[in-house]
């Protein structure tokens, strides 16, 4: 079973994002507070657990939030999903937008390790059904 492992939100673009114990989404807008959030194609990012481990070696201690992901998830390979993919979250609908990004080379990771798995393996997504996410939310690709 896929599952939500951590929600992360900054109030500002180009930092790590901090853990918090819920994300509220709003249709067409991400989640409030949060730095990404507005009407375009990015209101919400997802990394699996299952990527990050693969700089785990060089930094055994990544914080939830490190890649500036809103969405941490574990038991789904995120990025092998095609765009157009509905993803029920929690309560929430979420469509994936976007498969990976351009690396802006200011990342801190980048910096301590040499490579970010962001541009690669990061999912952004819209919302089409709003609610509340939280850690322990179920993932289930529709």
């Amino acid at each position: 079973m896929a599952s939500v492992t951590a929600v992360c939100i900054s109030e500002k673009k180009g930092v790590q994002k901090k853990t918090v114990p819920e994300i509220t989404v709003k249709k067409n807008h991400g989640i409030e507070g949060d730095a990404h959030a507005g009407d375009w194609h990015r209101q919400i990012s997802l990394l699996g657990e299952e990527s990050v481990d693969k700089l785990r070696d060089l930094m055994p201690n990544i914080p939830a939030g490190a890649f500036a992901e809103n969405i941490l998830t574990k038991g789904l390979i995120l990025y092998q999903l095609p765009v157009g993919t509905r993803l029920r979250v929690g309560e929430t609908l979420l469509e994936v937008t976007q498969i990976g990004k351009e690396c802006h080379m200011s990342c801190e990771i980048r910096k301590k390790t040499g490579d970010c798995v962001m541009p690669r393996e990061g999912v952004f997504a819209i919302v089409l059904e709003e609610g509340t996410i939280r850690p322990g939310d179920e993932i289930t690709v529709l």
